[in-house]
């Protein structure tokens, strides 16, 4: 590591703080805007990987040492801000997304000086690692955080591309999100070096070429691993697999069945008509949304729904919701031909929202279909929810849910490497906005949205899944074992820093 003083730079290569800030504070808007793109709805994927280093850039060079961490403050606070809102809205209930988003801007930025003290100290070799588990150990904390989940993860950005997506069914989606920050942060250490060859602005230590050149190789070979093995894994996907023949059946209303009591016969009526429309294309399983219906089926309406699954041959997946004397019951049960209804299964992850009284334990159906699970809503932004029943046999999982604001832009995402994760295919179907229908490998067997809410039918055949990857068997042993290197980093540098200013005072006392 070689150190440059300020003072040995040409006039010209000196820089006002004052436009330093302004260079570094857009080096954060343009790291903003790459994950703003690179996100749902807009799906411009590449830019995931290139998002991190301009930013990285602002916070390790452009910006003057006390404001070091204004770039990622502005790049991942902004691009949080934005997509966050774009999904959530800005409804009284959603204030806790905002809120959070500003923190984590806020924690980048002041965790700024103290990381570029560090790294200056340790002549980068922990830049990239730090980097890597940091940033995925803290999505594995947030996983744990009611509503937060798996929301913003960096790899939803590639669901669209099943080809990049597969090794998820061994790392989980906590492994993708490795490789794509061993990229950004190989990159962004290259750019320092590659900064640091033109302009040298104060006294700094400086990247060894070396040192880039190496993680840049390594990277290079992880990234090249990763593609051959989804590649080989998509490969191997089963060419003609069993199929169910499904119907997702959208009623058109947004607002929850128990709180709009003067429409459940309209609901009903909708529902039916749009069954025996399903049953009509050859249909034998359906799935209505999240809170369809505001009543308990096995209680009001029960001849009428016992006669339509029989009229036409479906097994029928009923969302409703009721407040009972017992507490708040969001549910779903199966009901199929024979005049029977299944075990009831209570949402896991309530979202805003009291406790469920029926949560608490995960249902697999088996049925001459194939074996089913029915989750809810936000219970698939988590991956225990689809993970637990896939570890039981479930070849198939049903998800009822009720989006609001601009979730249905993201939904579709969870649906993708949840499928992927545990190679079990996934069928969400909303009140009023979408309809998706994902095969085991993570591609769309149907995808079908009215962006203004309305009543639609979609029918298809939907592959049965074979739950037995690593996965489904380990869980997600990469984030924790980035949320260890992460937790491990921080009381190495904490230390660090109290060794080099011990150092300091006895070169003072000295």
């Amino acid at each position: 590591m070689e150190t440059t003083s300020r003072s040995d730079q040409p006039a010209s290569q000196l820089m006002q703080p004052t436009t330093r800030v302004l260079i570094g504070a857009t080096l954060g808007l343009i790291s903003a805007a790459m994950l703003i793109l690179a996100f749902p709805p807009y799906n411009v994927w590449p830019l995931i990987f290139l998002a991190w280093p301009p930013m990285l850039l602002a916070d390790y060079r452009v910006l003057p040492k006390r404001l070091a961490g204004l770039g990622s403050g502005i790049g991942i606070g902004g691009w949080l801000i934005v997509y966050l809102t774009m999904i959530f809205g800005l409804e009284a209930g959603t204030w806790f997304m905002q809120a959070f988003a500003v923190l984590v801007g806020f924690l980048a930025y002041s965790g700024g000086r103290g990381n570029r003290r560090f790294h200056g100290r340790t002549g980068y070799r922990w830049f990239v690692p730090f980097g890597v588990v940091n940033t995925v150990g803290i999505e594995m904390l947030r996983g744990f955080i009611p509503l937060l989940a798996t929301h913003a993860f960096v790899g939803h950005t590639l669901h669209t591309q099943p080809w990049l997506i597969q090794p998820a069914s061994i790392f989980g989606i906590y492994g993708l999100d490795v490789v794509i920050m061993l990229v950004g942060y190989a990159i962004g250490l290259a750019g320092l070096d590659l900064f640091d060859r033109r302009w040298r602005w104060e006294e700094i230590a400086t990247v060894e070429r070396r040192l880039d050149l190496r993680w840049l190789a390594a990277t290079g070979i992880v990234a090249a691993a990763w593609v051959t093995l989804s590649l080989m894994l998509l490969a191997g996907a089963p060419k003609d697999p069993p199929t169910v023949r499904i119907g997702g059946v959208q009623h058109g209303y947004v607002r929850p069945g128990h709180m709009d009591p003067d429409t459940q016969a309209a609901r009903l009526e909708a529902l039916s008509g749009g069954t025996r429309e399903a049953a009509a294309q050859g249909a034998r399983l359906v799935v209505w949304p999240e809170l369809g219906l505001g009543f308990d089926p096995q209680a009001e309406s029960t001849d009428e729904l016992l006669a339509l699954s029989a009229e036409t041959g479906t097994s029928i997946l009923i969302g409703y919701g009721l407040d009972t004397e017992a507490g708040w019951r969001n549910e779903a049960v199966m009901l199929i031909p024979q005049g029977q209804f299944l075990d009831v299964y209570g949402k896991n992850y309530p979202a805003g929202e009291p406790r469920i009284v029926t949560s608490g334990r995960y249902l697999v159906y088996d049925t001459p279909l194939g074996k089913l699970a029915p989750i809810i809503c936000n219970d698939v932004n988590y991956t225990a929810a689809v993970r637990i029943p896939a570890r039981t046999g479930a070849q198939l999982v049903m998800v009822p849910t009720r989006m609001f604001a601009g979730v249905w832009k993201e939904m579709q995402v969870m649906a993708v490497f949840r499928a992927v994760e545990n190679r079990v295919s996934i069928v969400l179907v909303d009140g009023a906005f979408r309809i998706t229908m994902v095969d085991p490998y993570g591609r769309m067997v149907a995808d079908s949205v009215t962006p203004t809410p309305s009543a639609q039918t979609v029918v298809a055949d939907v592959p049965l899944g074979n739950p037995d990857g690593l996965y489904t068997k380990l869980g997600d042993w990469v984030g924790w074992f980035c949320l260890l290197g992460w937790i491990g980093s921080m009381v190495y540098q904490s230390a660090d820093e109290r060794r080099s200013k011990k150092a300091e005072g006895a070169t003072v006392t000295g």
